[in-house]
């Protein structure tokens, strides 16, 4: 029988996965129906009580009752289905926002999605209000090995697999140094092949993401870069098809992960689709208790659906507190300020030397979509920073209800522009204000005369400040932000530019 726990003490449960924790006090040593309560330290009772974070498990004569039997399977389940929520997150962001192209868009199988204007981009993930991205979800089970043509000119991106590895950088990142080419992929069964001509890598997964940014601020410039990113299989190479690219047009979508049983349905399909790595076998172990197992339909029973349902929340209450409230050592920007490094990850691959990088992954996926060399801030000059505020300068958490402002230093460490979005903490998207998000050093608002911005955050317009510099927030919802450095210099590399904090205005 399923035992229905609230939300925190699951929590706390979920997070000392992987065996029992007794909580009776020492002095709380005695003796239950003929039989021990067990202690912290001691030996399980052959006959007895462990007073535990499930409530008092039983044993007799060194087994467990039917009772306990029955509480622990589903805390082994439940417990692993936590853990698989966030094992998945990049995995089932990726296959939401394929399926949402698909079906809210018409987008096919080789087709972009261009999106352009803030309102086309309030289903994406921490999108950045800016820059126009053109995405595409490419199956190659359907096509075999792609080509993806990439223009010369100011463009940035990636094809990665559908775990949100990269495969390759493109464009200014990439291997063609943003003169153009032609990338061949192959999928993980294709025959090797090296034809002149070609930038070729190989996809450990079938389902890939073709995912581009063109930073060219000149509206012709621009949609001429645009138009000229094609797909078309490899074997069509002389004679392909044009490559259509669709426009959301105001259509309401979301990027999001699926919530509740959805989730474990999403990640059933594309566990079927894709090959299982090596990586993952044990995790692939784990779910098979829950219904889902590679070659076979996902049919949760009644108990397993009410497991998965509630782990789906409690999964996500966990990343959201991996995401916002990090623990990861050095994450702080500088020392004295509330400002973190959002991308965290110490590799694009997610792997560090010993381990997989797992609450790193599951910070950055919860939040964002897509990763790159060139989003890692690495380069001087080149590629970009994202640095995350959820807390204001005494470290409180923001509320759209108040009324907050910052002040950008002059000389911001950017070869490019810098840019300050709003985005909601529950969807991770753009503050579904009606309005522009974000504000830019490539907008028209109004700086000090010392070259210092000024920026707000509140419900309404701040009185007597330029509504230029002000970004509107929703009352009683919490809001986070990232500052993005788009070709950071060596001031910030060197941490002598100090970005402010949020404050509070009273």
């Amino acid at each position: 029988m399923y035992t229905r726990f609230n939300i925190l003490p699951a929590l706390t449960a979920t997070l000392a996965f992987g065996g029992l924790f007794f909580a009776t006090p020492a002095h709380a040593q005695g003796t239950t129906s003929g039989g021990k309560t067990a202690i912290v330290g001691d030996a399980l009772p052959t006959t007895g009580t462990v007073k535990s974070r499930l409530g008092d498990i039983e044993l007799k004569n060194g087994y467990p009752t039917s009772a306990t039997a029955s509480k622990i399977f589903d805390d082994i389940d439940f417990q692993r289905a936590c853990q698989a929520y966030l094992w998945a997150l990049p995995l089932t962001s990726f296959v939401q926002w394929q399926q949402e192209q698909v079906q809210k868009f018409g987008a096919g199988n080789l087709d972009y999605v261009d999106y352009l204007t803030f309102q086309d981009k309030l289903g994406l993930l921490t999108a950045n209000a800016t820059t126009p991205y053109i995405m595409a979800f490419p199956n190659m089970s359907k096509t075999g090995p792609l080509v993806f043509e990439i223009p010369k000119g100011a463009t940035a991106g990636g094809i990665a697999d559908f775990w949100q590895r990269p495969i390759t950088d493109t464009g200014q990142t990439g291997p063609d140094k943003g003169q153009g080419g032609k990338y061949l992929i192959l999928g993980p069964d294709d025959e090797e092949i090296h034809p002149e001509g070609y930038y070729v890598f190989r996809s450990p997964t079938i389902n890939v993401f073709s995912g581009h940014r063109v930073l060219d601020p000149d509206p012709t410039k621009l949609r001429g870069l645009i138009n000229s990113l094609k797909i078309y299989p490899y074997s069509q190479r002389e004679n392909p098809a044009p490559t259509r690219h669709i426009s959301p047009n105001g259509r309401k979508w979301s990027g999001e992960q699926p919530r509740g049983i959805a989730y474990w349905k999403s990640l059933s399909k594309i566990i079927n689709q894709e090959p299982v790595h090596e990586r993952d076998r044990i995790m692939m172990g784990m779910l098979q208790p829950l219904g889902i197992e590679k070659g076979k339909p996902f049919n949760p029973t009644e108990r397993q659906k009410k497991i998965m349902t509630e782990a789906s929340q409690v999964g996500e209450v966990m990343a959201r507190t991996i995401a916002y409230d990090k623990r990861f050592k050095n994450v702080k920007v500088w020392p004295t300020r509330q400002w973190e490094i959002s991308l965290f990850m110490k590799e694009t691959s997610q792997e560090a030397p010993y381990y997989t990088q797992v609450d790193e992954r599951t910070s950055w996926f919860y939040e964002a979509v897509g990763v790159s060399v060139g989003m890692m801030g690495r380069t001087v000059g080149a590629g970009q920073v994202y640095l995350e505020a959820t807390k204001d300068k005494n470290g409180h958490w923001l509320d759209g209800s108040k009324s907050y402002s910052i002040r950008v230093p002059a000389n911001a460490p950017v070869a490019q522009f810098w840019s300050f979005t709003v985005y909601d903490n529950e969807t991770r998207c753009f503050v579904n204000t009606g309005v522009q998000p974000d504000r830019s050093s490539r907008n028209d608002i109004v700086k000090n005369a010392d070259g210092t911005v000024d920026l707000y955050f509140a419900p309404t317009a701040p009185a007597g400040k330029p509504k230029s510099n002000w970004i509107k927030t929703i009352p009683g919802k919490g809001w986070f932000s990232y500052f993005r450095l788009y070709g950071p210099t060596k001031p910030y590399f060197d941490r002598s530019w100090v970005l402010s904090d949020i404050e509070e205005l009273k």
